[in-house]
């Protein structure tokens, strides 16, 4: 018994042997099912500045859609007197990690129930 768990340790049977299959299955089912009762703490971390959801208008063309409280954080650090070219900014410097230098075309407000801005909705393109 001894001689047969060294063997398996040192992973000595020959190819095709019996002991091999078992020593290749058992490798095999503590890949597969371990991570089923282990927590091996292997998540990723997403620390994106924001979510934003990009889809294709069906002519080819991306529109982006940004959520009203990043855009509110990104005005903070943007500036300038214009309130329509600091959302401009504020839009793009959101957008350009995702998609690189882009050039804003235009965007529109989308409103809740109550009226208020939820996100904005923003055509963009190199």
């Amino acid at each position: 018994m001894l001689k047969t768990v060294r063997n398996y340790l040192f992973w000595s049977y020959e190819r095709g042997s019996f002991h091999y299959d078992v020593m290749v299955t058992m490798v095999l089912l503590f890949i597969f099912v371990s991570p089923r009762f282990i927590n091996f703490r292997d998540r990723p971390i997403y620390n994106l500045p924001s979510q934003i959801m990009v889809e294709n208008n069906g002519a080819g063309e991306l529109v982006y859609q940004v959520k009203q409280s990043d855009v509110d954080q990104s005005l903070k650090k943007v500036g300038g007197s214009d309130p329509e070219q600091r959302t401009r900014r504020a839009l793009r410097r959101l957008i350009e990690p995702i998609a690189g230098d882009v050039l804003v075309e235009r965007y529109e407000p989308i409103r809740g129930a109550d009226g208020s801005v939820q996100a904005y909705r923003v055509w963009a393109h190199r």
